[in-house]
């Protein structure tokens, strides 16, 4: 450990804590993006047929409860559907896109930061490496011919750009990664949008069905 701290953290420079802070941000966030995707997927299937054999069965309270204890973005477009469960296809189609419109900003919170980290990253290193090659530069009359000497210290400049590198191939896996489950997660809303919307066009509705109805009572 001390070789690793000697020879890799402290031999590039100061540039080097920047880097290692970008690196612990961008892990922080795509820890806590992929927990909170992890959080919005469900049994949609399962999840869609209780709901419609709820709604078959008349119990929308019952159906808008599940709905409320269920997390993540899919029940909320759901439940926002049974709210206009009785009305026009077009209202209820309105209020489905104005849920999801509502959901995917926030599932691609924080996403784009991590993309920015990954740009940022490079650039750092190749600054680290800069400074210290403008180091060995301006103290070469000091090392005495000894090549030796200026050969280490140029390598020891890579090592931010190397660092920097890692850091944003990581990251850029990382933003791909988890721009790939958002655009799963925004193709299961269409899909989800789609069913529940022909399913409560089509399913016929009785006098006191409507939501806020059967809430009264």
């Amino acid at each position: 450990m001390d070789y690793f701290q000697n020879n890799f953290i402290l031999q590039g420079g100061p540039v080097m804590y920047p880097l290692l802070f970008v690196s612990l941000l961008g892990f922080v966030l795509f820890i806590e993006r992929s927990l909170y995707l992890h959080k919005g997927q469900i049994g949609t299937e399962d999840f869609l047929s209780g709901i419609k054999n709820l709604v078959r069965k008349k119990r929308l309270v019952e159906a808008l409860t599940l709905c409320e204890d269920t997390p993540g973005p899919m029940a909320r477009i759901v439940k926002s559907a049974l709210l206009h469960y009785g009305e026009s296809r077009e209202s209820i189609r309105s209020a489905i896109q104005s849920a999801a419109i509502v959901e995917i900003p926030t599932l691609e919170r924080r996403i784009a930061t991590i993309a920015a980290l990954a740009r940022v990253a490079p650039m750092l290193g190749f600054l680290g490496t800069l400074i210290a090659a403008l180091q060995a530069l301006y103290s070469l009359e000091s090392f005495n011919g000894d090549s030796g000497v200026f050969s280490r210290l140029l390598a020891e400049a890579l090592v931010t750009s190397a660092s920097g590198l890692a850091i944003s191939v990581m990251a850029m896996l990382a933003y791909h990664f988890l721009s790939g489950r958002v655009r799963a997660l925004v193709h299961d809303f269409e899909w989800v949008g789609h069913d529940i919307h022909e399913f409560l066009s089509t399913e016929p509705v009785l006098q006191g069905d409507r939501p806020e109805e059967s809430v009264e009572r």
